[in-house]
């Protein structure tokens, strides 16, 4: 694919249900969004901002960068914090923008660049996504891990917890009761199964008109914003990756794991 033109917004909040203050967390001497922001400067994007909502976490990142905005402390999500940075920075509807996550201290510069390419050249979607083939059979019917099926041209159909596609022939009446785990002697074909990675790359168009988008009953049902998009007919495009995403931070076990990871 070839290098696009495209910003970086990194939305940074205090709160944090399992993990408060999780931005300022210190991983190997440096708070984690300074690891996650010198990461997404290793990509090729043409600007990097931080969008936060907490005082505390704008008077960390000056230490080491300007690129900082503050935005309302009332969004429901990364999402609606993009829009603002978008009015605020009242860029063109055909802007490309990849939401890092604030708590990917390993986020992989070359995934970044990879989603954004992927709705650079993909001009019929709005928002573009990545996804990576399922490798252990008991991940299919993990509901923590997202599935995506797409449709001939790479744009996702549908996003859900569930094991989609469901095999019939393989997957029997017992296990559609208990959605658990394989049970070890089930063989089926692994290349059948996506995992959605959640890295997204939106045009500012996009975001400006998500904001009058109503949430929909597959969004609440299965937990999952990007349907919101979905249903009121924005296409995703979805890249594959063959490669595994930096572990992310959401519970205090995570930060000895990034740690270890940044020693080796």
């Amino acid at each position: 694919m070839d290098k696009a033109k495209f910003k970086i917004v990194i939305p940074a909040r205090y709160a944090s249900s399992r993990l408060p203050g999780k931005p300022l967390r210190e991983i190997a001497g440096k708070p984690m969004i300074q690891h996650t922001y010198e990461r997404a400067m290793q990509s090729c994007a043409e600007e990097v901002l931080i969008a936060t909502d907490d005082q505390r976490i704008a008077d960390t990142i000056v230490k080491f960068t300007d690129s900082v905005v503050l935005t309302s402390p009332d969004h429901a999500s990364g999402t609606e914090r993009l829009a603002e940075v978008v009015e605020q920075q009242q860029w063109d509807e055909q802007t490309i923008i990849v939401n890092v996550q604030g708590d990917e201290p390993l986020v992989s510069p070359g995934h970044i660049e990879l989603v954004a390419a992927a709705l650079n050249e993909n001009p019929q979607a709005g928002m573009a996504t990545l996804a990576t083939p399922l490798e252990l059979d008991a991940e299919v019917f993990d509901p923590n891990i997202v599935k995506v099926v797409m449709d001939v041209q790479g744009n996702a159909l549908y996003f859900s917890r569930a094991a989609i596609p469901w095999d019939r022939d393989s997957f029997s009446n017992e296990m559609a009761h208990t959605l658990t785990e394989l049970p070890h002697n089930t063989q089926f074909k692994a290349s059948g199964w996506f995992r959605h990675i959640g890295m997204y790359a939106y045009r500012a168009g996009t975001l400006k008109r998500y904001m009058d988008m109503t949430p929909c009953i597959l969004e609440q049902t299965e937990s999952l914003e990007q349907l919101r998009i979905l249903y009121h007919g924005i296409k995703i495009h979805v890249a594959i990756v063959h490669d595994q995403p930096g572990h992310g931070v959401d519970v205090e076990a995570d930060i000895a794991k990034v740690e270890q990871f940044l020693k080796q």
